[in-house]
């Protein structure tokens, strides 16, 4: 029985870009801060887990058959950032260059790939882990040998489910997710479901009615403005039940055998981390991936720090009246072309090179304001800063 791990690539590059500060570059200009965080998720997930088969499936810039079918299908999304965009390519050169199989299939997206594939898998008895971001995925879910990873925030933070797991987070099972998710809509993808109908009652109807026609067979017994709501947006209803259960049978050509990494260009491997001077992360790589990366990189002194990144003023305050202040704390802002703050990073141990990072939303809160001020704002605190007056 082999272990098959099925990866999402525009998902974790899109996690991994709003995770990390957008000034994360080359001594060139590069911006690296996307293509960094996949490239460390990427290594953790061998690290961590040891697949034996591996893919990375994204998804192409033509329209798929969902957008055929809904004209509105995820519009209303914000443009793809220009710095982000610039570095997709990147993610698939590196990913090319590891030798890891790639999937992509006109008219499909990525999740449809990896639902075919961890079906195929499961088939034959395979283990099946599914990386992703995007919730369709709890769908596939089934025991024991189907299971999400899913990247809850940032490019640490995952939440690892099995039918239970799913069952405890959204309160239905894999099973009936499709149904579930018919009812609350999804706003990601511009699919509305019933107003009124959030976590709870979604689960609860499910589970008393056993799905949708179950509870549109009983929508008279519901309070009156839940069956107006139920009644009045059933179109809504239908037709995410069309569009979010997942592909199973797209036409890849892929064989499950043949998604191993084999044959990896080292030279390649090296030229590429050598230009984005991911030094620290190239000696993670060739440790987890065994392979001979060639001669040393330059010797240069590089610190391996972690990033925090709180997504709430309670979590910002928090993390700001815990800051060591008995030594200097390195403080540096990051502004846009515009000259806007965009964020500040601030050390949380001087030794490790750790830092917080507060994005300019969370500053703006009071709370946060004051606890920035009575802690890297006071007077008595020693700070250093680096290029200060570039900034």
């Amino acid at each position: 029985m082999a272990k098959l791990m099925l990866i999402d690539g525009h998902s974790l590059t899109y996690r991994a870009f709003f995770a990390l500060p957008a000034d994360m570059a080359t001594t060139s200009g590069q911006v690296t801060n996307a293509v960094f965080g996949f490239t460390s998720m990427l290594i953790n997930l061998l690290r961590d887990h040891r697949p034996d088969r591996l893919a990375v499936a994204f998804d192409l810039p033509e329209p798929t058959f969902r957008h055929k079918k809904y004209d509105d299908y995820k519009a209303g999304r914000a443009e793809t950032p220009d710095i982000l965009r610039q570095q997709l390519g990147l993610v698939r050169e590196l990913v090319d260059a590891l030798a890891v199989p790639v999937l992509e299939q006109p008219g499909f997206e990525a999740d449809d790939i990896i639902a075919t594939l961890a079906t195929r898998a499961r088939d034959a008895g395979d283990d099946v882990i599914v990386v992703t971001g995007d919730r369709d995925a709890y769908q596939l879910v089934e025991d024991p040998h189907v299971k999400v990873l899913y990247n809850k925030r940032g490019v640490s933070d995952y939440a690892f489910y099995d039918e239970a797991g799913i069952f405890e987070r959204t309160g239905v099972y894999p099973k009936d997710y499709v149904h579930y998710a018919a009812l609350r809509g999804d706003k990601s993808d511009n699919l509305p479901g019933v107003p009124g109908v959030g976590e709870k009652t979604a689960a609860k109807l499910i589970n008393k009615y056993g799905g949708i026609e179950g509870i549109y067979d009983h929508v008279d017994d519901q309070t009156p403005k839940l069956r107006e709501n139920l009644a009045t947006y059933r179109e809504n209803v239908d037709r995410n039940l069309e569009m979010m259960p997942l592909v199973l049978d797209v036409p890849i050509e892929a064989e499950i055998d043949e998604l191993q990494i084999g044959g990896i260009d080292a030279e390649e491997v090296r030229r590429l981390f050598d230009f984005l001077e991911f030094r620290a992360l190239y000696d993670r790589l060739t440790d987890v991936l065994d392979f001979d990366g060639g001669a040393a990189m330059d010797d240069i002194e590089v610190i391996e720090a972690e990033m925090m990144t709180p997504e709430t003023p309670a979590d910002a305050v928090t993390a700001l009246n815990a800051l060591p202040l008995e030594g200097p704390v390195g403080v540096a802002g990051h502004f846009n072309d515009g000259g806007d703050l965009e964020g500040l990073a601030v050390t949380i141990d001087p030794a490790s090179g750790d830092v917080l990072w507060l994005r300019t939303a969370l500053i703006a809160d009071q709370s946060v304001a004051d606890a920035v001020q009575a802690t890297v704002g006071s007077p008595t605190t020693e700070l250093c800063g680096h290029d200060i007056k570039a900034t």
